[in-house]
């Protein structure tokens, strides 16, 4: 019998979804070597409100507990060898609570930044921002654009800080982008939308982490994440340290990616 040949669509799969199985680890094994983890991890950091309800402190402070919990884990990361870390710290949908909680999200955003601004230089991480920076106060962007300035040498992780940010936004802007560009519509493909993007160069998230037990995307990284492999964990973001990290790792290394084939 003759074996059927297909007209595949000359877009697919596309390249930048490509890649090999991942083996299945037994739960015995050391600790996945380099090649077997994931290359751009994204963490939903979900938790800090109820945590702090949990221990009778303000809604404020369990944010400042959140950015304890990144500074603790970023020298975790940055000694695993995973490259690139996105972390969701403030979407565009949280413009909706009330003045005095966003307000004070800026506050700690500027001060972690001229806080641990020394120590990512030390540690080698390169600091980059996702989302709408003219949208936010001017002290709060002086403080991003200065951040940025000086970790722009930073070779051993970069650090995406979706700080404003929506996946539809990013979106809109992608197109906005290509049209303002003059690309003509049978030149608009994945490859294009991707160059478009905040994180234009970067390949996709191979593992979303999610906190606080939900089981959401919640507009995150909506276009990059598409063949990601999704991992919840019970824990609220401020008791998430480098043991629950290191166990969606082991978790993301048992898994074994297809890619649709």
């Amino acid at each position: 019998m003759a074996r059927t040949q297909l007209a595949r669509p000359t877009d697919a799969p596309p390249i930048a979804h490509g890649g090999t199985e991942a083996a299945t680890r037994s739960g015995g094994d050391s600790f996945p070597s380099p090649e077997e983890l994931p290359h751009h991890v994204a963490i939903i950091m979900d938790g800090n409100r109820r945590w702090a309800r949990e221990q009778g402190l303000s809604e404020l402070e369990g944010h400042a507990a959140g950015v304890e919990a990144i500074r603790a884990l970023l020298t975790h990361v940055v000694r695993r060898g995973v490259p690139i870390l996105s972390l969701y710290a403030f979407s565009r949908e949280n413009w909706a609570r009330p003045d005095e909680e966003v307000v004070g999200l800026f506050a700690l955003l500027e001060q972690a930044i001229r806080q641990e601004t020394d120590e990512l230089v030390a540690n080698g991480v390169r600091v980059q921002l996702l989302g709408r920076l003219a949208e936010l106060p001017a002290a709060t962007q002086q403080s991003i654009s200065e951040a940025l300035a000086v970790t722009a040498g930073g070779e051993r992780l970069l650090l995406n800080v979706a700080f404003n940010y929506a996946g539809r936004t990013e979106l809109v802007d992608a197109v906005r982008r290509l049209v303002a560009a003059g690309i003509a519509p049978d030149e608009v493909d994945e490859e294009a939308v991707s160059n478009a993007l905040y994180t234009a160069g970067q390949p996709d998230p191979d593992l979303v982490i999610r906190t606080g037990g939900e089981q959401r995307l919640s507009n995150f990284l909506i276009w990059q994440s598409a063949y990601a492999e999704f991992y919840t964990s019970p824990l609220l973001w401020p008791d998430f340290g480098p043991e629950a990290f290191d166990e969606a790792l082991l978790e993301f290394a048992r898994r074994t990616r297809r890619f649709g084939r």
